[in-house]
């Protein structure tokens, strides 16, 4: 028996007026979701996340069998196992991401951003990626940081992109900190840190705002016309605990097979075997079903985590999204239950979620599931589709993901 958890992280979405009122999904022509929705079971997951501070890898977690209310301290842990960087029991892993801030006109704030001396109330939030910067590019930046600012006990760790990571050796992991991405087009003044530990990350950032405004890579795209990678901006913050391991629990070797840092971090925590991203990055979507399927050859669990790229992600083109869900659709989930058919008796159990970009951005899509088992005859003429709306109207009741695993491993029918 083969098993497989597809993960579909932020697809979901909210009804769009540029699509006449539909949702990205409902728009997107997934022929290969909706097969798999009208082979089995389709319906809402129950609120499992309820009183759990929000952040990537926190549905992950739930669908792999965790509560999150007892491991999930947020991603930075996460992109600490999955970068191979030692955190001990006392460290706090922050997320370090490299934004671009402006000055805020409405505080009243004179004169262009170079005038600006320290980070403060005066400032806004322009981008949460710093323009999309390259892996390259940031990573000169992040050695210039860590040359300047690291210590015994604070190091910072480059990742990919705008993703980095700062270690806070025995540091403090109480502090409110909010995640950027929910700031973009507002002032920070309300923002910045707040409580235990908040004033060293506040002047961690202020400095790291000193060093990069001046740095000749920023000087180079800002004459490029490009965004400045400017601050650094530190949340989604948590201590490394002992998870259980999901592999010893169930009796079935399995692999996590995602181009996240904080998926391939979450499975590894989770006992999994993690598929390099380097095996993924050139070939996309089609590479990462083959390498799964590779990978269901030798072990019988697989989750396949797939997310939309950051330019759809953070972009505000609505059709470009629904293209790349109709990718997702086509050279992924296609060749992968194609192929998962070929290896005999198998389980699928694909969630949908709103991912981590539509916090804080109004009412959330709710996440949902199909489910189909091969042992299993599918119903007759469904004709149900793998949308929002659909799994709303299923008569299904909502689902406890933290409790799927069992009912995915279970022995028998």
């Amino acid at each position: 028996m083969k098993y497989v958890i597809l993960h579909a992280d932020g697809m979901a979405d909210q009804p769009r007026q540029e699509l006449g009122g539909r949702t990205p999904l409902q728009a997107a022509a997934t022929p290969n979701l909706d097969r798999l929705a009208q082979g089995g079971e389709l319906g809402l997951l129950g609120a499992v996340t309820d009183g759990v501070r929000r952040g990537s890898g926190l549905t992950g977690t739930a669908i792999l069998g965790y509560d999150p209310k007892k491991y999930y301290q947020g991603p930075g842990p996460f992109e600490a196992a999955s970068l191979g960087v030692a955190v001990g029991e006392h460290d706090v892993v922050y997320r370090c991401t490299m934004v671009t801030l402006r000055a805020d006109a409405q505080s009243g704030a004179k004169g262009g951003l170079n005038e600006i001396k320290k980070l403060g109330l005066h400032m806004a939030m322009d981008d949460a990626t710093a323009g999309l910067i390259s892996t390259e590019e940031a990573r000169e930046l992040i050695e210039a940081i860590n040359e300047q600012l690291g210590s015994e006990m604070i190091q910072f760790y480059p990742g990919l992109g705008h993703r980095h990571l700062m270690v806070w050796v025995n540091g403090k992991s109480r502090a409110v900190c909010q995640d950027p991405q929910s700031l973009v087009g507002r002032p920070i003044a309300e923002a910045l840190p707040a409580g235990e530990g908040a004033d060293i990350l506040w002047q961690l950032m202020d400095a790291s705002f000193q060093i990069l405004r001046d740095h000749p890579l920023n000087e180079e795209r800002s004459k490029a016309g490009q965004k400045p990678a400017n601050c650094l901006w530190l949340w989604g913050q948590g201590r490394a605990v002992f998870w259980p391991s999901l592999s010893e629990r169930f009796k079935t070797a399995g692999v996590v097979v995602s181009q996240s840092d904080v998926h391939r971090g979450l499975g590894s925590m989770a006992g999994l075997a993690v598929v390099e991203g380097a095996r993924l990055a050139e070939g996309g979507l089609r590479a990462q079903a083959a390498v799964a399927l590779e990978e269901l050859k030798k072990n019988d669990f697989a989750y396949v985590h797939v997310e939309l790229p950051d330019e759809v992600v953070y972009g505000s083109d609505v059709v470009a999204k629904v293209k790349a869900i109709e990718a997702v659709d086509r050279e992924l989930v296609g060749p992968l239950l194609e192929g998962v058919t070929k290896l005999g008796s198998h389980r699928i159990a694909a969630f949908c979620d709103a991912g981590n970009v539509q916090q804080g951005q109004g009412a959330e899509s709710p996440g949902f599931f199909a489910y189909r088992d091969s042992a299993v005859a599918a119903p007759a003429g469904t004709g149900q589709r793998f949308t929002e709306a659909e799994a709303q109207a299923s008569t299904v009741p909502p689902r406890d993901a933290t409790k799927f695993v069992v009912r995915l491993f279970a022995k028998g029918s």
